[in-house]
């Protein structure tokens, strides 16, 4: 006869809300982190893009676009990860010295990227993935949590895509550096469809009254196919009207996704449909890069529709909603949020769409998206500042 211990939780009294606590979970410090440095470094950009200067390593676009991927949007899927996975194992993740040590790394490669000491900056930007990977299989592992084993495996090809981005920059690798970022866009892109379809639905059918987001077994298997099918055809460089017709069918399955999840009818609740918009932008960049197939419009708007436009509103979403459920505080959106939410918006319509029906101006498009988004993750950074360093308003671990 199993033999059960209830142990108390600690009443609300008697959690001090000033204690430190950013060690104390994953999503605190790199959540906090990759807001931070966003914010900053969109600025950096934007003056290098106006030809104010440039840096030692990486130059120009690559430093941006390498910085956009592994320097914010990485530490944010870590971050989210560590968290998730303690729920998704039953087991603890990395939290005190050893989450420290892993955020420590991932702050020398930001440091190492601005320097000429080019080869530590391959090493430490290799090694924060890799660091990660591993500390998220552990616990899937002991848990035998077969179901969640391939997001550390997605964690190591993104340690894989930097080490060849990197070899290339350095000479040792006779590869398209470009062609690196894509395929790391790609990896986020296929994390982020992975995870948008265990969580949106939940998010909606529990934060909106009414609704009913489903989801079809059809679709399921589909929409991650099409990612994982796009990832291959980015590997071998396959293009042409082919492959645009193939892009408007996976937009064509991704839409029909969303459609399921009701997004009409949250818009009484920010942090609900801010992730609907998000994964709408992935409607957006499959349907942008069908168009680039075609010779109709530029690259970089595809792209941006993705970076901005996903990564961007999924990002600061998510972000925003498990900071308020996982440190107890009521999931409702506040106006900073909603501010921040906007904002976000804001520089994906303008870098976007502005140069698309104006391309006169995509230096003031530019500029301005960088404004958006600075202010944007500057505010969130600011606002939550307080939430991620103290300690849980329900006294719970974590």
């Amino acid at each position: 006869m199993a033999t059960y211990i209830n142990i108390a939780e600690p009443s609300r009294a008697t959690v001090d809300p000033n204690r430190f606590s950013l060690w104390e979970l994953g999503f605190r410090p790199f959540y906090l982190l990759a807001s931070s440095f966003t914010a900053l470094s969109i600025v950096l950009w934007a003056l290098q893009y106006s030809g104010f200067f440039s840096y030692a390593y990486l130059q120009g676009p690559m430093w941006h676009a390498h910085e956009m991927i592994f320097g914010f949007v990485l530490p944010v899927i870590v971050g989210f990860l560590l968290t998730a996975g303690r729920s998704w194992s039953g087991l603890k993740t990395l939290n005190g010295w050893p989450l420290m040590m892993l955020a420590l790394l991932w702050l020398v490669a930001r440091v190492l990227i601005l320097t000429p000491w080019s080869w530590a900056a391959a090493v430490a930007n290799t090694l924060f993935p890799l660091s990660a990977a591993f500390a998220l299989a552990v616990p899937f592992y002991k848990a035998r949590a077969q179901r969640n084993y391939f997001l550390p495996g997605l964690l190591v090809l993104m340690a894989i895509v930097s080490t060849s981005i990197h070899a290339t920059a350095l000479g040792l690798l006779d590869f398209p550096v470009w062609l690196g970022i894509r395929l790391a866009l790609d990896v986020v892109l296929f994390i982020i469809i992975t995870i948008a379809g265990r969580v949106v639905p939940m998010f909606t059918n529990n934060g909106v009254q009414g609704a009913q987001a489903g989801r079809h077994p059809l679709l399921e298997k589909l929409a991650p196919a099409s990612i994982l099918a796009l990832f291959l055809a980015d590997a071998i460089q396959f293009s042409g009207a082919v492959f645009g017709v193939l892009l408007v069918v996976a937009g064509i399955i991704h839409g029909s996704r969303l459609y399921l999840w009701q997004p009409l009818k949250t818009f009484r609740n920010p942090l609900v449909w801010i992730l609907h918009i998000a994964y709408a932008w992935i409607v957006v960049h499959l349907l942008l890069r069908s168009l680039f197939e075609f010779s109709l419009i530029d690259s970089s708007l595809a792209t941006h529709a993705l970076t901005t436009g996903v990564i961007g509103s999924i990002t600061i979403g998510m972000m925003t909603r498990t900071a308020k459920g996982h440190t107890g505080r009521a999931l409702k959106a506040n106006l900073f949020d909603i501010g921040s939410f906007i904002l976000i918006q804001a520089a994906a319509i303008t870098r976007v769409f502005v140069p698309m029906l104006a391309p006169v101006y995509m230096m003031q498009s530019v500029l301005w998206a960088a404004v958006f988004w600075s202010a944007a993750y500057g505010l969130y950074a600011v606002r939550y500042w307080p939430v991620l360093t103290r300690a849980r308003l329900d006294g719970k671990p974590g």
